[in-house]
């Protein structure tokens, strides 16, 4: 009884140890995301739709998180990134241009007022447009909920060269297994 429990757990080892390094699923921003954001003013966003294809990517303002693994974005509340982001849809994050380093990631609406501050700090610094002309995101437009702010994690990078292609189903989601 002791060699089968002992060749189970070996085999479970030796299991865990293969698969550990073949792990895509990072949830963390990858070095390569990391430099490009640096650079870019925009990312590009698409969502998922019911029917299971990806929408059109949409050019949105963005700053880091505050783990340093994520980026926040906002949206009003009533547009479709928010209302597929509720229903748990993932997210195609292309950084800097349509075409640029892109990654697939989980995106949550948060409530924290740390994260609306934090948005709002950074946008007001790193955007003229809406430090001069107070285009976006504003704390009135968060208090009365007509705004919300998105928090996206990086689950993998997707290849380079990956583009948007509305109305075709998205890179498969990787599971906590994978």
């Amino acid at each position: 009884m002791k060699t089968d429990s002992s060749a189970s757990i070996a085999l479970l080892i030796i299991t865990i140890l293969l698969l550990a390094p073949a792990s895509s699923t990072n949830a963390a921003i990858s070095p390569r995301d990391h430099q490009a954001l640096a650079k870019a003013e925009l990312v590009y966003v698409a969502t998922v739709r019911k029917n299971g294809t990806q929408s059109t990517a949409a050019p949105v303002w963005f700053t880091i998180g505050t783990d340093n693994d994520s980026i926040l974005i906002q949206t009003e509340k009533t547009t479709w990134k928010a209302k597929r982001i509720r229903r748990g849809s993932p997210v195609l994050v292309w950084i800097g241009k349509a075409n640029g380093p892109a990654f697939i990631g989980k995106a949550e609406i948060m409530s924290e007022p740390a994260i609306r501050d934090k948005i709002l700090k950074d946008f007001r610094e790193k955007y003229w447009q809406n430090r001069v002309m107070g285009v976006g995101p504003s704390r009135a437009k968060f208090d009365s909920g007509d705004r919300v702010a998105i928090k996206i994690t990086p689950v993998r990078d997707l290849q380079d060269g990956f583009t948007s292609q509305p109305g075709s189903a998205p890179p498969p989601m990787p599971t906590s297994g994978e």
